[in-house]
């Protein structure tokens, strides 16, 4: 027994404007918001260290971070220098 497929099956694809942090602007499809909305950008491939190539800080919140490098140290696993 085949189940019947609702009409609303698919979100409602549209076109919003997307805005960098750098001010540039671009209208794309997207199913975020309704039609003509805007979508303000807080981390994109201008500033992210995962495209830019900088150095990203690790916060080490209650000496986790020191606590794990103390206790594997001698492993040889290439940390910090």
């Amino acid at each position: 027994m085949a189940m019947a497929r609702k009409e609303t099956d698919h979100p409602d694809y549209h076109f919003i404007k997307v805005v960098m942090t750098n001010g540039t602007e671009y209208t794309t499809r997207s199913t975020y918001g309704k039609e003509g909305d805007t979508l303000n950008l807080d981390i994109d491939p201008n500033t992210h260290p995962a495209w830019t190539g900088g150095q990203q800080q690790l916060l080490d919140r209650g000496g986790r971070v020191s606590r794990f490098n103390s206790k594997f140290a001698g492993l040889g696993l290439g940390g910090k220098k």
